[in-house]
């Protein structure tokens, strides 16, 4: 058993026909959330709540979908579900669940017309409490992910869902991301690009950067639709303010697994869940929480497979 499933549980909704899905992580006795947002163009629900000035102590869930602004609607089904299994704030008259989410723009691959609503939500969490095996790549949120899509469609790769778990003693820290970006993933441990915007007739990958400077002139030629977004637990006790904090510097695993990251055309959003099970340093958290979102993007693009013109990276 993976550590994070003492306390969470993650369940996908995959529709492989219309290159879609979301991704549920759950925590029926509520944990303390924290978020970040650093890309230039979201699609997030109730972030607000999580800021640490504001009331929200405990959260039930999140979701991170497929479906652009479209997708959030798996949000209500997740609601919904956990309310009748009668998880979230208990106000006497119902169960009221505290669920954030996420979404991802994945329209131009597969059908544009299907996107993850309701019943996506309802079914990705009885996958979650079925005991769902974990599979990266084209699943869930990362269904309908692409990256490097700067120099169009027929010149991008697919991109996928990933997930890694760091360990220290008794610490861990497990990251689920969903790689949709428009810029290329860099894999450090072994120094290079391995999928990202590509040239007709070149064999390289890895573009972005390149382009992004070539057109800085021309902004019209970026190619849009984008969206970095994952979900962060650990079994660690902070307060909300250092969940926040610990979001943000999250982040920093984007930026060391993309190039460029945090653009304008993305949407990158991370949130931060924390069990409230032993204490450990800020610094400690941080450090593993860096590698694991880090090592979730390498692990959901080497796990995509291709689709259509969207060129895997066991493909290359």
């Amino acid at each position: 058993m993976e550590a994070y499933q003492e306390f969470f549980r993650i369940g996908q909704y995959t529709d492989p026909e219309a290159m879609t899905g979301c991704t549920v992580i759950l925590c029926e006795d509520g944990v303390t959330g924290g978020v970040s947002v650093r890309g230039g163009s979201p699609n997030t629900r109730d972030t607000d709540a999580l800021k640490s000035e504001n009331n929200r102590k405990f959260v039930h869930g999140v979701t991170l979908s497929g479906g652009s602004a479209f997708g959030l609607a798996a949000n209500a089904g997740v609601v919904d579900f956990l309310e009748k299994n009668g998880i979230g704030r208990d106000m006497g008259i119902t169960f009221v669940p505290n669920v954030v989410g996420a979404s991802l723009f994945d329209l131009r691959i597969g059908r544009s017309d299907v996107r993850p609503n309701y019943q996506a939500g309802q079914k990705a969490c009885e996958e979650a409490f079925n005991g769902q095996y974990f599979q990266a790549g084209n699943y869930g949120a990362g269904t309908g992910c692409s990256v490097g899509t700067i120099n169009g469609a027929k010149n991008a790769m697919k991109g996928g869902i990933g997930l890694h778990t760091m360990r220290h003693g008794n610490l861990w820290v497990t990251a689920v991301i969903a790689v949709n970006a428009v810029g290329d993933v860099y894999d450090e441990s072994v120094g290079k690009i391995i999928a990202g915007a590509r040239k007709p007739g070149e064999s390289k990958i890895g573009f972005s950067e390149e382009l992004f400077l070539d057109y800085y002139q021309n902004e019209e030629a970026l190619f849009d639709g984008n969206t970095v977004i994952g979900c962060v637990m650990t079994n660690a006790t902070f307060p909300k303010a250092k969940m926040n904090k610990l979001a943000d510097i999250s982040h920093n695993g984007i930026a060391r697994a993309i190039r460029p990251s945090h653009t304008t055309y993305d949407g990158d959003t991370l949130f931060v869940l924390g069990a409230n099970q032993i204490n450990a340093s800020f610094e400690a958290v941080s450090i593993l929480a860096v590698e694991a979102v880090r090592q979730a993007i390498v692990k959901g693009t080497q796990a995509a497979e291709t689709y259509g013109d969207y060129l895997a990276y066991q493909d290359v």
